[in-house]
């Protein structure tokens, strides 16, 4: 008996230190001395042989139990079991009646025999299947007594692992195309929910999954067959900028160095966190709808008619035709803007390509064009290569030629200036209207002189009451008192108070005069810093006012407009109103009305 099989009356143990290996040499060394095992658990012995089947239960202080007995495996009866057909993994064998040789009658057909799944199994070994076999369908097909050719035995394909891979652990990170709802409730079938994520530092991005392992398979001659090795990855590839990889007890993780918009990259599947939003859909219905944006904004696809972005510090490479509306920063169109807008509440506004109908303000900024047509332009500064047809309000407005436009600035520089069909050439030079704000001035100059007599009356009346003798020995004995430097007795005490009953009334008035004094000193004060601040106001709105036309190309006229610095800015309109202070409510005071030439004027407001 091989070393690692006990033989005992109650069955066949193996000792379970030695398994695998030394168990499979002791099995192949009773099957191999013509021997087998009686009862044997198959699925126990292969699991104790190769790992496969269900889990071991031996039994304590004994072993593994793997069958009842050992048995002799006799010649006569190992001869009724056939060969097996064996292919592409799998075992076939023929089943058919059996039976044995009668030696009291060699010639006779013999006597009728049955197999033994014990023996079959025993058998099998012996032919190289060792593992696999199909223990219920063989024991089916025995007992059946029908013939036939059956499966017996398969080999285990092994289980394939599973590569590495990237999950999602933050529900920030996609994208909410659903309409978004306002507080009445209401949808807004214009604007996404959540277009561009925007995540918090220190958030967890993606984790990494490490590979697992496959299972191995096993031929039916008990040779492993190993799994294909599971692929890894890096983790690190998913970093784009403001992402870093970092790697706890927990796991390996991405995440956010800083707080900011998620940006995917299409090609690379790099995640990047970013202060800017970089966009390459374009804006319409189907990408992204309306935008409302609390950063920066680039954008490489083109922006649909009717949809509007708003943000601060909006970049657009490709053509305009929707509403740019920047809360500051500096608006970058580098194409087009045809029949679009863009606001600025301040800011720059930069357009590279052709601006066509459209309308473009800065309540406090510079609006830089290359070429505008039929357009409304206002800015504190406003630069035009070539404008035609166009309406334009600004603190200064510099353009290189002019056509058919009405401009309307504190300041005008025109290199060439012509009508166009229609349209005449119109410049409006606004100055500054001071005589308002030093009529102002003079009021209060004269309030302040006022009360400053009105102060110095009341001093004067409180000086002499306060220069009569009973009341000004009453004060000085009443501040001796006060500050402890005198001690009155009982009869001192009664002096004293028929002294303070005697010049009550002139206190009384002493107390009115001084309140009076300082209440007017107080509005002096008042009327002072008011006088000092309509002067600095005077001061800077005393602007000059100027216009400058290199040359003039066909009919022109210049005229004067005075506004009132108290009032709004010059160009800070709405673009409906803009038309109508350049064009149509046009001052009577004519400067110049020419074909050719050219014209310079100045105004100092006064």
């Amino acid at each position: 008996m091989p070393q690692c099989i006990v033989q005992r009356a109650d069955g066949v143990y193996a000792d379970l230190d030695l398994l695998g290996a030394s168990l499979l040499a002791a099995i192949d060394n009773i099957f191999g001395s013509d021997r087998y095992f009686s009862g044997l658990d198959y699925p126990v012995l292969i699991r104790a042989l190769y790992g496969h089947g269900p889990e071991l239960r031996p039994v304590p202080g004994l072993g593994l139990r793997i069958a009842d007995d050992i048995a002799p495996f006799e010649p006569r009866r190992r001869a009724l079991y056939r060969s097996v057909k064996i292919a592409g993994g799998q075992a076939d064998y023929y089943f058919e009646p059996v039976f044995l040789d009668d030696p009291d009658d060699p010639d006779a057909p013999g006597i009728p025999a049955s197999l033994d799944l014990d023996e079959f199994i025993a058998d099998m070994w012996c032919k190289g299947i060792r593992f696999g076999i199909d223990v219920q369908a063989v024991r089916a097909a025995i007992d059946s007594r029908q013939a036939g050719r059956l499966l017996v035995a398969s080999r285990l394909e092994p289980m394939p692992g599973q590569d590495a891979r990237v999950i999602e652990v933050s529900d920030d990170i996609h994208r909410n195309n659903a309409p978004r709802q306002l507080a009445n409730g209401k949808l807004d079938l214009m604007t996404f929910q959540n277009r561009f994520p925007q995540i918090r530092e220190g958030e967890r991005l993606l984790k990494k999954l490490p590979p697992i392992a496959g299972t191995p398979g096993c031929e039916l001659s008990g040779i492993p067959i190993a799994p294909s090795v599971p692929k890894d990855l890096e983790l690190a590839v998913y970093a784009g900028d403001g992402t870093r990889v970092e790697r706890t007890g927990e796991g390996e993780f991405l995440v956010a160095q800083q707080s900011g918009f998620l940006n995917v990259d299409s090609k690379t599947s790099r995640l990047s966190v970013g202060d800017k939003i970089v966009s390459h859909d374009g804006v319409s219905v189907k990408t992204t709808g309306n935008l409302k944006l609390e950063g920066d904004f680039e954008e490489f696809g083109e922006v649909q008619e009717n949809r509007v972005i708003e943000g601060e510090g909006i970049t657009v490479h490709a053509d305009v035709f929707g509403h740019i509306v920047s809360r500051g920063g500096t608006v970058r169109l580098n194409r087009n803007l045809v029949g679009g807008s863009v606001q600025n509440q301040h800011g720059d506004v930069h357009i590279k390509g052709v601006a066509s109908g459209a309308v473009v303000q800065t309540k406090r900024g510079v609006v830089a064009l290359q070429r505008a047509e039929n357009c409304v332009v206002t800015g504190t500064r406003v630069t035009i290569g070539q404008a035609i047809n166009c309406d334009i309000l600004g603190d200064e407005v510099q353009i290189e030629q002019a056509e058919g436009c009405a401009i309307g600035a504190l300041r005008v520089t025109i290199g060439s200036a012509a009508p166009r069909r229609q349209a005449e050439m119109v410049v409006l030079a606004m100055y500054p209207e001071c005589g308002p704000i030093i009529e102002t001035i003079g009021q209060v100059h004269e309030r302040v002189e006022q009360l400053a007599q009105l102060a110095a009356h009341h001093k004067a009346a409180m000086e002499r009451l306060i220069g009569q003798p009973e009341v000004r020995r009453y004060m000085l004995l009443a501040t001796r008192v006060r500050k402890n430097e005198l001690t009155l007795n009982a009869d001192q005490q009664a002096q004293f108070r028929k002294m303070a009953q005697a010049v009550a009334p002139a206190l009384q008035e002493i107390a009115r005069a001084s309140a009076a004094m300082k209440a007017a000193e107080a509005d002096q004060r008042s009327g002072l810093e008011l006088l000092a601040q309509l002067e600095r106001q005077r001061s800077e709105n005393a602007q000059t006012c100027t216009v400058s036309i290199a040359q003039v190309a066909g009919d022109t006229q210049v005229r004067a407009a005075p506004f009132h610095p108290g009032d709004a800015s010059v160009f800070d309109l709405p673009s409906r109103e803009v038309r109508a202070r350049v064009r149509e409510m046009l001052p009577e005071t004519v400067l110049f009305a020419g074909c050719d030439g050219a014209f310079e004027w100045s105004n100092t407001g006064a």
